[in-house]
C-alpha cells in the first residue's frame, strides 16, 4: 500500500469554471479517507484526478512518493470501484475477476517468447497465478459460490462484490471508491459498510471514498474531508467534524436531522437574544462571542419541557415516531425547529413545547451562511 499527497491540486473547466480550488492533502499509509459534499462539490473530480481519468490543472500528485501528473491512469497502480458496477455481461463473474490481469500479462514480445519456448512457459505461471489471485478475493468476499455465474444472475449486492473482487485482484497501492453503494437499497448499503469496513482492516489498505451521504461518510472514514463548491471546508476524525465543526456549513451538512440555526446576538457572555427571547447558552458554547451572530443547535441538544419553563417556545407541526426516539418539528413562529428527543406519550401535533438548549450540541457561528463557528 501507499500513502497519497496533493499539493496545491486544483481544476478549472474552460476559461472560468473552478470545479476544484487548490488542495492540500495528505492521505495516510492504510487510512480510509473519505470525500464528502453535496453533489457538484467537486468530491468526484478529485477523486479522477488521483485516479488519472482528469487532467489537473495546478499542483501535483504523488503515489507512494512518486509524481504522476504524467503518468497514464492505467500506470497509476491504482484500482477503482464506480457507482456502475461496469461488469462485463458476457463474462462469467470469474472471468470478470480476472479479465484485468489477463490484459496486464507482464511476458515480453509474444512472438520472441514463442520462438525461444518461453512464451508457453510464462503464460502457465501467470495463468496459475491469476487463479489464485481470483480464488483468494472471492474467498474475502464471500463469493466463491458465483463463480461461474453471469453478472444478469446476480443481485445488487453480489454485483458489488464481484466489482470489489475485480479491484482486489490487482493488489493496487490505493482503492479509488466512487459512491459504490448508491445503487443498494437502504438495508443492504449498511451490510456492505460494514463489509467495507471490515476489508480495509484485513487488508490495512490505502483507500479514498466519495460519497454526498454523512451518514455513510460517518461511519467509514477515519478522517473526512468535507468539501463545498470546490472548496475543502474541514479535515478531520468524524467525532471532530460533528463535535466541533469549522463552520455553518458544515455543521448544517453533517449530522441527521440537520442542525438548527437561529440567527441573534449575544449581548452578554453566554446570553444569546433573538428577538425577545434570551437563551443561556451552555459553558463553552461561544463564551467569548459578542454581537450578532448565529446560535446552532443539534436536534437532540434540547430539553422539551410541556411546561412553560424553556427558552424556545414552539408548536408541533409533525410527530415522527422513530421507536426508540422521536422526532419533532416545531413552528416557532419565526422559523421551523427540529427536536430529538425520547419517546413522550403525553406529546401531541399541535400542542405548545418549551426548548432549551443543552449540552455540547450548542454552537455559536458568524453570521452568514459559512460563518465561522466561535470559539
Amino acid at each position: 500500500m501507499a500513502d497519497v499527497l496533493l499539493e496545491g491540486v486544483g481544476k478549472t473547466y474552460g476559461s472560468d469554471v473552478r470545479a476544484v480550488e487548490t488542495m492540500d492533502l495528505s492521505i495516510g499509509d492504510g487510512e480510509f479517507l473519505v470525500l464528502v459534499g453535496p453533489s457538484g462539490c467537486g468530491k468526484s473530480t478529485t477523486l479522477r484526478m488521483i485516479a488519472g481519468l482528469e487532467e489537473i490543472t495546478d499542483g501535483r500528485i504523488s503515489i507512494d512518493g512518486r509524481v504522476v501528473n504524467d503518468v497514464h491512469a492505467s500506470e497509476r497502480d491504482i484500482a477503482m470501484v464506480f457507482q456502475n458496477y461496469a461488469l462485463y455481461p458476457h463474462m462469467t463473474v470469474a472471468r470478470n475477476l480476472s479479465f484485468g490481469l489477463e490484459r496486464r500479462r507482464t511476458h515480453g514480445s509474444r512472438l520472441r517468447a514463442l520462438l525461444s519456448g518461453a512464451y508457453r512457459r510464462a503464460r502457465t505461471l501467470e495463468t496459475g497465478s491469476i487463479r489464485a489471485r481470483v480464488a483468494e478475493a472471492a474467498r474475502t468476499l464471500g463469493i466463491e459460490q458465483l463463480l461461474d455465474r453471469h453478472p444478469r444472475e446476480l443481485s445488487g449486492g453480489q454485483r458489488q462484490r464481484v466489482a470489489l473482487g475485480r479491484a482486489l485482484v490487482r493488489q493496487p497501492k490505493a482503492f479509488l471508491f466512487d459512491e459504490p453503494l448508491s445503487n443498494l437499497d437502504a438495508k443492504l448499503r449498511v451490510e456492505m459498510r460494514t463489509e467495507l469496513r471490515v476489508l480495509h482492516r484485513a487488508l490495512s489498505a490505502t483507500m479514498i471514498y466519495v460519497t454526498h451521504d454523512q451518514e455513510e461518510a460517518m461511519t467509514l472514514g477515519d478522517r473526512l474531508v468535507v468539501m463545498s463548491e470546490g472548496v475543502v471546508q474541514q479535515v478531520d476524525s468524524p467525532a471532530e467534524v460533528y463535535r466541533r465543526p469549522a463552520n455553518r456549513f458544515v455543521a448544517g451538512f453533517v449530522g441527521t436531522p440537520s442542525m438548527n440555526f437561529l440567527e441573534g446576538r449575544v449581548d452578554e457572555p453566554g446570553r444569546f437574544v433573538v428577538g425577545d427571547v434570551r437563551v443561556t447558552l451552555p459553558d463553552g458554547a461561544g463564551s467569548r462571542a459578542a454581537g450578532p451572530c448565529t446560535l446552532g443547535v443539534r436536534p437532540d441538544s434540547f430539553e422539551v419541557s410541556t411546561k412553560g419553563d424553556g427558552a424556545v417556545r414552539g408548536t408541533i407541526r409533525t410527530l415522527e415516531f422513530l421507536g426508540d426516539r422521536m422526532d419533532l418539528i416545531l413552528d416557532t413562529g419565526g422559523g421551523q425547529l427540529v427536536c430529538r428527543t425520547d419517546p413522550m406519550d403525553s406529546l401531541r401535533e399541535g400542542q405548545t413545547v418549551h426548548l432549551t438548549p443543552v449540552g455540547e450540541g450548542v454552537h455559536l457561528f458568524e453570521p452568514g451562511p459559512d460563518g465561522a463557528r466561535l470559539d
